[in-house]
């Protein structure tokens, strides 16, 4: 009994080799063979299950392989793209950050630089962030002005701009909508070939924007689409949804905002200076040309009230009736309408206007010397001594005091 045992059990192992040796065969051969041969192996051995079903030999179990091997993605274009701010940012620009981190998946963030600081810190906090491109937002003039800086750390080159019209996405509201962290399809002007600094530009915002293929963080769909046109030398961006494949039809999605090129640097934020704008104007002269354009409309109106003023005839430009040279020297109907005319001033001013006339009257007689203080009979209502005068203003007798 001992004896069948053993030998029961070699046979058994022996078995157990044979099949271990196959198996290792069969999946030497399938990782050896082409891909279309390996898809007809498997559909063969499928038809061998299926005759086996339909009730003719079964299949071995060790024909079919267990392990197939699959084919390793690499992710070999590592770009990082860091984007942050400077402090003094309005609230708009910070949304407009917010929206690219968004959209940008290979991004990384960081706290607000000081102001204080140089530029040139930018590369150290890139190097310990570990990204080799950077977008850098500053805020200048009490967060009127936003600048933008683009920047490759390694080797440079560096790109300031102006950015204008700014809107964000949850700002417009568009109809356009993508899968969060999809890759991007870039598509740029025919302009940007026209100049050799919009070429570098071109390359660098291809950096920037696109998204490593595989990235771990990405969707590997291509939903939309990135523009960049060039007007009145002017950087317009703007983000769309594809909507159907067929006809290329597209939908906004946004942010959109314009980039106004200022200067473009050698090395990342430094170095010497490879191209500047000579038609940029300065947010602050642009300011002061518009208030010296309104106060030359309000000069400009002044004078034509000044000239129209002078244009205008000093005599009547009608005739007169002749019947009124009759009432010329009417006193009664002088004192008629002077009276009218007094009762328009109020009381306080006629009293004024009274005690004027008064005064005048009394330094009259006295230059002139006409007065006798006998024919008073001690009564003289014009004296210092009596500051008491009766008036009568619309037959109304008030006393008003005088005071010399």
């Amino acid at each position: 009994m001992g004896r069948k045992r053993v030998r029961v059990a070699a046979q058994v192992s022996k078995k157990a080799k044979k099949a271990k040796t196959n198996a290792v065969q069969k999946i030497e051969e399938v990782e050896e063979v082409p891909p279309l041969t390996r898809f007809q192996s498997e559909s063969e051995d499928s038809e061998e299950v299926d005759r086996s079903d339909m009730g003719g030999s079964p299949a071995k179990e060790n024909d079919k392989p267990k392990n197939v091997a699959k084919a390793k993605v690499s992710w070999t274009n590592k770009q990082r793209v860091l984007i942050f701010g400077c402090r003094g940012i309005g609230f708009r620009d910070r949304h407009l950050m917010d929206d690219l981190r968004t959209l940008m998946p290979h991004s990384r963030t960081d706290s607000k630089m000081q102001r204080k600081d140089t530029l040139f810190v930018v590369n150290e906090i890139a190097e310990m962030k570990n990204c080799n491109k950077c977008l850098l937002f500053e805020g200048r003039k009490g967060r009127k002005d936003l600048y933008l800086w683009a920047s490759n750390i390694a080797r440079g080159p560096s790109a300031k701009f102006l950015v204008e019209n700014v809107h964000t996405m949850a700002e417009l509201k568009m109809t356009g909508n993508c899968l969060k962290s999809s890759r991007p399809l870039l598509s740029f002007d025919k302009n940007f070939d026209a100049h050799p600094h919009l070429a570098v530009l071109r390359e660098l915002f291809t950096q920037i924007f696109s998204v490593p293929n595989h990235h771990p963080k990405s969707q590997p769909f291509f939903d939309h689409v990135y523009t960049f046109t060039v007007v009145d030398d002017k950087i317009w961006f703007r983000n769309y949804q594809i909507l159907t494949e067929e006809d290329g039809s597209l939908a906004e999605i946004g942010p959109r905002f314009v980039l106004n090129p200022i200067k473009v640097f050698e090395s990342s934020f430094c170095g010497q200076t490879l191209w500047e704008n000579p038609k940029y104007v300065t947010p602050t002269a642009h300011r002061s040309m518009m208030k010296r354009m309104k106060a030359g409309k309000y000069r400009d109106n002044v004078q034509t009230k000044a000239a129209y003023e002078a244009s205008r005839p000093t005599e009547s430009t009608y005739d007169l009736d002749p019947t009124d040279a009759v009432f010329a020297n009417d006193e009664k109907a002088d004192e008629e309408q002077r009276k009218m005319s007094d009762q328009r001033v109020p009381l306080k001013q006629r009293k004024r206007n009274k005690k004027k006339e008064v005064d005048e009257e009394t330094a009259k007689a006295t230059m002139e010397g006409n007065e006798d203080p006998a024919d008073n009979d001690g009564e003289d209502a014009l004296a210092p001594e009596n500051n008491v005068v009766d008036l009568d203003v619309d037959d109304e007798e008030e006393d008003v005091t005088i005071i010399d």
